[in-house]
């Protein structure tokens, strides 16, 4: 093999395309150079305005408030949480529950399925050992339970938005547990019916 095998117009031609790809037309922007730099300007060195921020220039002049947040920014049950609280979380078990009619069971005629997906209510049992029931502290938000003794302290934020409005508690003294049964205020869907 001599050296015109080697230097001829194809292999040098193949040798410059591995060299130089970028003289080459391309379909698409990826297989270019990019300097991001360049294209960087004094609007990108600030940070986004955030969704909040939009709402409160768009709702016009700030009221005159020494608040740092406001109220749509602090979320629920936030105020029950403390920073140094030594009492326990006490043991709890959310359930759910349905209403089940003799036509859901028997018959079949109903849209329920064995599935939380159906459940109309929330029972949340709170074991409170060695307390009584004058003792318990029970405090229900649409997303948030608080419940304090002398000795224990639960700040939950439920699964669920509640009516909070209308919710049962009970105290069964001979397991020390409290019962609370709340109504689930959620949209009904091809999922939740």
């Amino acid at each position: 093999m001599g050296d015109s095998t080697v230097m001829n117009p194809v292999n040098v031609a193949a040798l410059v395309d591995l060299l130089h790809p970028e003289k080459h037309d391309s379909d698409s922007e990826d297989d270019m150079p990019s300097n991001t730099m360049a294209k960087m300007t004094p609007a990108d060195i600030i940070p986004k305005k955030t969704e909040i921020e939009e709402k409160k220039s768009a709702a016009g002049p700030k009221k005159a408030s020494k608040d740092i947040w406001d109220e749509e920014e602090v979320p629920e049950g936030s105020e029950f949480e403390s920073v140094y609280d030594p009492r326990p979380q006490p043991d709890f078990d959310i359930v759910y529950k349905q209403a089940v009619t003799s036509e859901d069971m028997f018959l079949g005629m109903g849209n329920k399925t064995p599935s939380s997906a159906s459940c109309e209510d929330m029972v949340v049992k709170i074991k409170l050992p060695d307390s009584k029931m004058a003792d318990v502290q029970l405090d229900v938000k649409a997303k948030f339970l608080d419940c304090r003794t002398p000795k224990y302290k639960l700040g939950l934020h439920l699964p669920h938005p509640v009516d909070h409005k209308n919710g049962k508690a009970q105290w069964e003294s001979s397991s020390e547990t409290l019962v609370v049964t709340l109504h689930m205020m959620r949209e009904y869907d091809f999922m939740n019916f």
